[in-house]
């Protein structure tokens, strides 16, 4: 089942704590009863380097590849979006969403947060659960590009979750190539009148050609 996937892969894609270390057991036991193989091995894989690597290594790299570089950010939004008007009102549409069906956002996460997307998805279902993760294709397959250009294990999870997803077509493919090479838009206004917050923009303002390395 896709929220098998999905909610294994909302876990994983989280700030590896002691926690979430310590839960060696139970996730491999989780990722066991993935379907398909092939999305299976995608965890096993990840899950392998988790447990060979020291717990300050995994923090360090964790930071690394999602807080510390603005073409690996876990934030949707940003990819098609940029810092603009326009991705505030899709922020809002997401917040909508969840309070639609009863999901409230704690300790000031943004709606975007893959993590987030990945945790409605796996519990609303097919159709409306699954429509953030469809809507923003295209963000999820440049991070995916990005992590598997850096060779960094979190290109599995991406790998699993876009495997269970519905195939690419030309329409789509053409539209990340072309999202790829001019980056997000940008703009850096209207974003707190929807009630977002401070926080919504987690990367500095950069330039077409900074965002597409």
């Amino acid at each position: 089942m896709r929220s098998r996937v999905f909610e294994l892969a909302a876990l994983l894609l989280t700030y590896p704590d002691e926690e979430l270390l310590a839960a060696g057991d139970e996730l491999r036991a989780a990722a066991d009863r993935i379907e398909p193989e092939a999305v299976r091995e995608q965890f096993i894989a990840f899950l392998d380097w988790l447990a060979a690597t020291p717990a300050i290594e995994a923090q360090r790299h964790y930071v690394q590849t999602f807080d510390l570089r603005r073409r690996s950010g876990l934030y949707l939004t940003y990819y098609l979006h940029g810092d603009t008007r326009k991705r505030g009102m899709a922020l809002l549409v997401l917040k909508q969403r969840y309070r639609a069906h009863g999901l409230r956002l704690v300790g000031g996460e943004l709606p975007d947060l893959l993590p987030v997307v990945l945790e409605f998805a796996a519990t609303a279902g097919p159709g409306d659960g699954e429509a953030p993760l469809r809507q923003h294709r295209q963000g999820l397959e440049l991070l995916r590009a990005a992590l598997t250009e850096d060779g960094t294990p979190y290109r599995h999870l991406l790998d699993a979750v876009c495997a269970v997803l519905p195939g690419l077509t030309d329409e789509d493919r053409a539209a990340i190539a072309a999202l790829a090479s001019d980056g997000p838009p940008v703009e850096t206004v209207g974003l707190d009148s929807i009630g977002a917050g401070p926080d919504v923009t987690p990367y500095p303002t950069c330039s077409p050609a900074e965002a597409s390395r």
